[in-house]
Formats: C-alpha cells, structure tokens, sequence
C-alpha cells in the first residue's frame, strides 16, 4: 500500500532574504500565482525566478508546468518544488533564468529514472534505465560548471600544487591560484615553444 504526501496550503511560505514567494495554483493547463494583488504576485514570482518581464515569466512557468508532468498530468507540487529550487539557485540575468529551468527539469527527470530504477526488473531493463540516469546525472554536473562558469565571467582558474625552484630562483609558499591567461616574455620561450632560445643557455 502507498500514500501519497499532500502539500499543506496553511504551510509558512520558504524565505530567501527578505521577499516571499506566492505559490501557484493549478487549474487544468492555466497557472495562476496566489496572491491577493495579480501585479505583486507576478513581480514578487519574477524576482524569485529572474524574469525580466510578464513575458519571459509566464512562459518559464508554462515550460516547468510541462516538465512537472506525473502521469500525463501537470502535478501542482512538483511545480511548487521546482519554482522553489529556482529560488534557491537565484538566478541573476535571463541567461541564468534559463539555464536554472534546465537544471530543475533535469533533477526532476533524473529522479524519476532513479525510481525506475529501483523498481526495474530484469537485467537489459536496468541496464537502460542506468545508461538514461547515467547521462541525466552528467548532464546536472555539465549545467552546474556551466553556472559557475557564467557567474565567475568564463575564466576558469587554475590551482598550483606543486611547484619546483631551482638553485637562484624564487617560490611563494601557500595556496596560489591564477586565472587562465598566459604571458610570455619577448626572446623567451617554455620548454617545447617555438619562440628563439637566448644564447648562452
């Protein structure tokens, strides 16, 4: 016997900071966020979810409706999970609105092919099931490096940890970390360049 866990309308909503966000109401294909002034509401979601506009916002929240199937159906508390993972990533421009919606709709995949899983019978059934997961799970990672990626500007920077000084030379001691640009001297070259060779070396 199974039950399934109901969302409790009376329930305090999550804060992040300051704001509140509305939850939202299900009835057949429409979205409705519930709150007693439309325009508040409407912001007070925009700002949770990064949408620059009326736009962009209802037509994030038409594509999570759509990845929140269950069954055929849009499921209202899968919507409300995903809205709140949203938040929680905070997305900072449309690029990051967009990238966010990927990431919650991917988790949510995910974890349904993780129940599969569990429940699957016979080898060649879980084999393709774990080969789908598999890919899902990389996909998340790949979506995570890319935020981090857009959030620190694309450099990706790079951590010195070992380090060797020869007779004359000169070290830092401690963690030593350098983002990805490289400079070379007039004249001079790494080990394997093409650039000239002093004489006398």
């Amino acid at each position: 016997m199974t039950s399934a866990m109901t969302r409790n309308s009376t329930r305090p909503t999550v804060r992040y900071g300051s704001r509140t966000t509305p939850q939202v109401k299900l009835t057949g294909q429409r979205i409705a966020i519930q709150h007693p002034d439309v325009e508040t509401g409407e912001h007070l979601m925009g700002e949770a979810l990064g949408a620059v506009d009326q736009d962009a916002l209802h037509g994030v929240l038409r594509q999570l409706m759509k990845a929140s199937v269950i069954l055929q159906k849009p499921d209202e508390d899968n919507l409300a999970f995903m809205i709140s993972m949203m938040k929680g990533i905070a997305p900072r421009d449309s690029l990051e609105t967009m990238l966010a919606a990927q990431m919650v709709s991917v988790h949510v995949a995910t974890m349904r092919f993780a129940c599969r899983l569990a429940f699957a019978e016979g080898t060649p059934q879980q084999e393709g099931i774990s080969r789908t997961l598999t890919r899902l799970a990389r996909t998340f990672a790949a979506q995570m490096e890319a935020l981090n990626r857009h959030r620190g500007n694309g450099e990706r920077p790079i951590t010195v940890q070992n380090l060797s000084v020869q007779d004359g030379g000169s070290a830092i001691v401690g963690n030593v970390t350098q983002q990805a640009h490289l400079t070379v001297a007039a004249g001079r070259r790494d080990r394997g360049g093409t650039g000239p060779v002093p004489r006398g070396r």
